[in-house]
């Protein structure tokens, strides 16, 4: 592999970004969305495999002490390479102060905790649409 990281969302094909987070099951939008949501971040990172966009995530931050990491989201061929841990590095590199919490996709635990991250005791959501959140397994 030939990996490029990038840091902005120049030349981001939107329509690419919202396939892809379908496709690993995570919540998606229509692609002026996810334009919108990653333009007005505090930090994104995509990574490429020469052109191809392989993997993206995201974070919110106060830039102070407070933090979220979003849509981190590799493609199923990529996975187990090394891409995920690359993305949420290059992420927590740009929040040194912050606390950084995010809620994974049901079944991703187990990779946050091997890069530290522990299960919030307190942890509580609103979510538009809490039924459906509830059938994922997000929700109690």
């Amino acid at each position: 592999m030939n990996l490029r990281i990038q840091q902005d969302c120049s030349n981001i094909d939107w329509e690419w970004v919202r396939a892809t987070l379908k496709r690993v099951n995570m919540a998606y939008f229509n692609a002026e969305i996810h334009k919108k949501a990653f333009e007005n971040s505090y930090a994104v990172v995509f990574i490429f495999d020469e052109d191809k966009l392989i993997g993206l995530g995201r974070a919110l931050s106060d830039g102070a002490y407070q933090a979220t990491l979003y849509d981190i989201a590799v493609l199923p061929e990529f996975q187990g390479q090394g891409i995920g841990r690359l993305l949420v590095e290059n992420l927590l590199a740009r929040l040194p102060k912050c606390n950084v919490i995010l809620y994974a996709a049901v079944g991703k635990e187990e990779f946050y905790q091997k890069l530290g991250f522990k299960r919030l005791k307190t942890g509580m959501g609103m979510f538009l649409n809490q039924k459906l959140m509830q059938q994922k397994g997000f929700t109690e």
